[in-house]
């Protein structure tokens, strides 16, 4: 089937491609997806099939009133009322029909066995819907008493009725049994496919659905990025607005193929903001917490490792003609020198003034904001912190050191090793030169004579820039010093302040973006 999508502001359109056998509409809200979705069904020739369960659960004031929904499919079956008495849901439509046609198949089976002994009855829709709800539901199992649809718990012998089943499970049911109605070759449209649904049913249960009906087209429109990633082989359509004056949609087709994920893109193009990408898990990291609140203008997406937020910012900004938006990305500063950070910001990775996003929480700045907010006087607690933190950093010189040192090997190993070689001997001599040329004992004395000028000078801000100790906010006792309990009432206590928006947002957010100065390193400069 031959389908152009709605037009465009600029007149332009484009068509599915083919072999195509499933389309995602998505955008951020008010885009303008519902209308994108009926235009494209109404300006459609065959056949076509719209479910909503939001709709077939709730109670309405009149049916629907499209040729093709079940509404209309029940007052053409011949279905009695009695099947459905005084009901007005969508779902109780599907059920009547489910059972009368289970009925005449039955009266045509025994008419068969009359004149053919060996007739066997085919399975019918009411054995798809079954089989299928029940595999979705393995603790459930359903019965057919005296023409009606009961259902129980396999731990309990009591059954009921369709009344008293969850949301979910009535939507499964609503989703498998309509699907099976729709007209052969059609395109099915679904509204909202996740509404109702734990996300541990959602993929697989459309999933068998759509291998239940090859022979149909499935639309979605949808809001669950998850579920919209992983429809494989769909074409996915980002509808950015709709102008109401021409009825014109701005919305493009994603890119087929990419290294980011279609979830990237989707959780992306629904706010709307330039993306940020950074790294921890997204729910318990501290990064994923503090930075949405300090850069407010974008969507911060947590990518786990500091490799993936490098590549997503790199692909990102590569596909900048498809999104027009603007990327960057925040990584660790960990050992990093100075030619490591100006190549990460080259490519638009943000890299702090500080070894890491404990090292932020422990800015001149927050910790004064902080102290202030507990009413402490905020120069007394700071110089507190200050001497903690430094006298932590003149224990750990010598290890911290080592680290520097390995961290400084292991990339110029990486660097040199890339080299052109013709044969194993030349590769043997220039390994054989390396730990000359690189000097590891020296890098570790240069690291140790930098750092010990650093306690000397009492250089606070230059410590926080090269020393990595996940132990720091406990180790320098900032909580206490501050008037809290422990890291987490400080760390609680700075989100707090930023979040809602209170005396001293303003102070910490510039201390914490002054430490993403793009700029040279001035202290690198050597």
């Amino acid at each position: 089937m031959k389908i152009a999508f709605p037009p465009r502001n600029d007149g332009s359109f484009d068509s599915l491609p083919d072999n195509v056998r499933k389309i995602v509409i998505v955008g951020a809200n008010g885009a303008g997806k519902t209308r994108f979705s009926n235009k494209l069904e109404n300006d459609i020739k065959g056949h076509t099939f719209r479910l909503s369960a939001l709709r077939a659960l709730y109670e309405r004031d009149t049916p629907a009133k499209r040729n093709s929904d079940i509404d209309r499919l029940y007052a053409r079956s011949g279905a009695p009322a009695t099947l459905m008495p005084e009901s007005s849901l969508e779902l109780d439509s599907l059920l009547s029909i489910l059972m009368h046609d289970e009925m005449i198949n039955l009266i045509g089976y025994k008419v068969a066995l009359s004149s053919n002994p060996q007739a066997q009855m085919q399975p019918t829709k009411l054995d798809k819907v079954i089989s299928l709800w029940q595999e979705v539901f393995p603790d459930n199992k359903i019965l057919i008493e005296t023409g009606k649809m009961l259902f129980s718990r396999r731990t309990d012998d009591e059954s009921y009725s369709a009344l008293k089943l969850s949301d979910g499970e009535k939507a499964v049911m609503y989703y498998i049994g309509a699907t099976l109605y729709a007209p052969k070759n059609s395109v099915i449209f679904i509204d909202s496919p996740e509404y109702f649904l734990h996300p541990s049913i959602l993929q697989s249960l459309w999933n068998r659905i759509e291998i239940m009906r090859r022979d149909c087209l499935f639309v979605y429109t949808t809001h669950d990025l998850e579920f919209a990633s992983s429809r494989t082989d769909a074409t996915t359509i980002w509808v950015r607005s709709y102008s109401p004056e021409s009825n014109t949609w701005d919305y493009d087709l994603l890119p087929p193929q990419s290294s980011l994920t279609e979830e990237m893109y989707l959780t992306i193009i629904g706010a709307r903001k330039p993306v940020m990408f950074i790294e921890g898990d997204g729910v318990h990291s501290i990064d994923s917490k503090l930075y949405p609140l300090v850069f407010k203008d974008y969507t911060v997406k947590a990518l786990g490792s500091c490799n993936k937020v490098i590549e997503a910012t790199r692909t990102f900004n590569d596909l900048n003609s498809f999104h027009h938006m603007d990327s960057c990305g925040i990584v660790d500063r960990d050992r990093r020198d100075a030619f490591e950070v100006a190549y990460l910001r080259r490519k638009k990775i943000m890299v702090p003034d500080v070894a890491e996003i404990e090292n932020i929480l422990m800015l001149e700045e927050v910790v004064r904001t902080v102290a202030k907010s507990r009413n402490r006087n905020e120069d007394k607690a700071f110089e507190r912190v200050r001497r903690s933190l430094i006298s932590m950093f003149r224990q750990d010189i010598h290890q911290q050191a080592l680290l520097h040192t390995r961290h400084k090997v292991k990339r110029t190993v990486e660097y040199r090793i890339d080299g052109r070689f013709t044969d194993i001997g030349m590769l043997e001599r220039h390994l054989d030169g390396l730990r000359k040329e690189i000097n590891p004992r020296g890098l570790y004395e240069d690291f140790c004579r930098e750092f010990h000028r650093y306690v000397d000078t009492a250089d606070y801000r230059n410590i926080l820039r090269v020393y990595n100790q996940k132990s720091m906010i406990p180790g320098s006792n900032v909580a206490a010093l501050c008037g809290l309990k422990n890291k987490e009432d400080y760390i609680k206590t700075i989100l707090n302040i930023l979040s809602e928006n209170g005396p001293g947002a303003e102070r910490i957010r510039r201390a914490v973006t002054d430490c993403f100065d793009l700029g040279t390193d001035k202290n690198e400069e050597q």
